[in-house]
């Protein structure tokens, strides 16, 4: 049964992914200086970061590959240094799906191991989703990434919460962070239980982001705005009450539609609940990943 949901999975998101893209011909990349090398990209599909160090240029996830021409046009009103890394934060085709054409056009593909785990899965003839460009340098807990003299760029693995490949992207010297679709600014969070998401790893990585960040840290969420630590730290808040809230229920043995029917989110579902994942899937992914 656990294999049948990974394919329906990705049959699902190869689908979305499918219906975003014949409607790219309208999308318009905007870009965003968030500090004095680091930048954001928005478009169709996770927020892009990129940084400019002395001789080249390195991003963050690549949206969807309809896209990729437009992204490398909005890259060159930042910079015309050539692209090295692409540095993915997880597997999921909104964040990757441009990785052959970053790769075509000379960046070296780099993620976490279980990233490229999980890409080379759907390199099957079974498969409805396939990625071409696989990540050329993996990792396993973290990865140093020199821009130049005065910039460090930190690939971070996390624990499992949104996928089990999840980093965060932090520029220290920047005071940005990238925390991947940990945050999805705006929104519930998914929580991937095929790819070993799990809520507990979540609240987790939140809590590590709190710890890195400061009021002044600009922080790139995996999809909305620009964000700081304020609405991080309320975002936590409001994931671990709602995470509690369903652990509570659930250890005095209610069942998930009994729980589902509860309103355990309703202070908070006009603001978050409105889009990819609403409060009755962001209950079953807590009820299904809680400790």
């Amino acid at each position: 049964m656990k294999k049948l949901n990974s394919i329906l999975f990705v049959f699902f998101l190869a689908i979305g992914s499918l219906s975003a893209q014949n409607n790219m011909d309208q999308v318009k990349i905007s870009v965003e200086k968030v500090a004095d090398n680091v930048y954001v990209l928005f478009g169709s599909g996770g927020n892009i970061g990129l940084a400019v160090g002395d001789d080249y240029a390195y991003m963050i996830d690549d949206q969807f590959a309809a896209l990729s021409d437009k992204i490398l046009a909005a890259v060159k009103t930042v910079t015309e240094k050539p692209i090295k890394y692409l540095v993915n934060t997880h597997w999921h085709g909104d964040h990757t799906g441009g990785n052959e054409n970053m790769a075509n056009a000379g960046a070296i593909i780099v993620a976490h191991e279980s990233v490229r785990e999980r890409m080379s899965q759907s390199q099957n003839a079974n498969s409805t989703f396939s990625f071409k460009s696989l990540p050329e340098i993996t990792f396993t807990d973290e990865l140093n990434i020199h821009l130049d003299e005065d910039h460090m760029l930190m690939v971070l693995h996390v624990d499992a919460a949104h996928t089990d490949g999840d980093s965060f992207i932090y520029f220290p010297e920047s005071n940005v962070i990238h925390l991947g679709d940990n945050f999805p600014n705006g929104g519930y969070p998914f929580i991937d239980v095929n790819s070993n998401g799990d809520i507990e790893g979540l609240v987790k990585n939140l809590n590590s982001a709190l710890f890195l960040v400061n009021d002044e840290t600009k922080i790139i969420p995996g999809h909305g705005k620009v964000s700081n630590r304020a609405e991080l730290k309320a975002y936590r808040d409001m994931i671990d009450t709602i995470r509690g809230r369903v652990k509570i229920q659930k250890d005095a043995g209610k069942s998930l539609e009994e729980i589902q029917s509860m309103g355990l989110t309703k202070e908070w579902d006009e603001q978050f609940g409105q889009g990819f994942i609403n409060a009755t899937r962001l209950i079953e992914s807590i009820f299904k990943t809680v400790d």
